[in-house]
């Protein structure tokens, strides 16, 4: 099996159908399979899926996974994971859609033998209104390009790194970390990294798996010859008032505390990761607050 396509449904039945259609309808040469992982999914998503694809699931192309609990994306992801067959492994969110030919770009250019040294690939990830989603190339945050971006700070480009944006969208770049929306990753490189680690609910998985595989000393390829749609925070937002979930706030700051905490607090002296905590708090109470008085 070459490849095996991963992804997670939490009450998005609409979401969820159109990205496996869209796998589903791209033409390739590669062997695969697809996942689908639903996480105790509240509403009735889990049931209209299995009877939508009812014909592909007998096939045996695509395999559903009922979870009994909710803990997380990327406990959700591993536990496929863990069952895949593929050579590569591709992570791919509840909303998002391929567009022509992506998945035989990716393919071709991660299986090239000039490629051997290429670990994880993601491809040019656009947003509903054609924009590009500045989070498919980035380096890793750390506190002073995560302080520049916040305040919106210009300064020179080599220390306001957080999101590449002087990187042509359309190049081919070896960058620090891809966006959890489109990652494909060997196999191999999987057994000798390990999982996505679980003590990330929603967020921040992503960026502490590309810093795990750049510490084993593994390439990590921004290809934007290849292209998706990601309908980012369609599933997130009450449609009606624009308000978000609150726990989906707690757990994007909850993941930045959790990432800091991990991989840079003994590279930085005490006073400095106080203040980071300090700002993780006071940006998470500010945003909770902010988000109760949408209307």
């Amino acid at each position: 099996m070459d490849l095996s396509i991963i992804v997670v449904n939490y009450n998005t039945f609409k979401l969820t159908r159109d990205t496996i259609d869209s796998c589903l309808a791209e033409p390739t040469h590669y062997t695969y399979e697809i996942f689908l992982v639903d996480n105790k999914s509240t509403d009735d998503s889990l049931e209209k899926l299995q009877e939508y694809f009812k014909s592909e699931t007998e096939r045996g192309i695509l395999k559903i996974i009922p979870n009994q609990s909710n803990d997380g994306f990327a406990k959700a992801n591993n536990i496929a994971i863990e069952q895949a067959k593929g050579d590569f492994i591709l992570l791919l969110n509840s909303d998002t859609l391929m567009k022509q030919s992506t998945i035989d770009k990716c393919m071709d250019y991660i299986t090239d033998k000039g490629h051997d040294d290429i670990d994880a690939l993601g491809c040019k990830v656009s947003l509903a209104d054609g924009s590009l989603d500045k989070a498919c190339k980035r380096s890793f945050p750390n506190p002073a390009n995560s302080f520049y971006k916040l305040f919106h700070i210009n300064v020179d480009s080599d220390k306001n790194d957080y999101n590449l944006d002087d990187l042509d969208d359309d190049g081919i770049y070896e960058i620090d970390c891809l966006v959890g929306a489109f990652m494909l990753v060997r196999r191999t490189t999987i057994d000798e990294v390990g999982l996505l680690d679980d003590a990330f609910f929603m967020y921040g998985e992503d960026i502490d798996w590309c810093y795990r595989i750049k510490q084993a000393g593994w390439k990590i390829v921004y290809f934007g010859q290849a292209e998706i749609i990601h309908y980012k925070g369609a599933s997130s937002e009450d449609k009606n008032t624009k308000k978000r979930n609150p726990k989906i706030i707690y757990e994007f700051y909850r993941a930045m505390y959790v990432f800091y905490k991990k991989h840079y607090t003994k590279k930085y002296n005490f006073l400095v990761n106080i203040a980071v905590y300090i700002g993780i708090g006071v940006l998470l109470v500010f945003n909770l607050v902010r988000n109760a008085f949408r209307s």
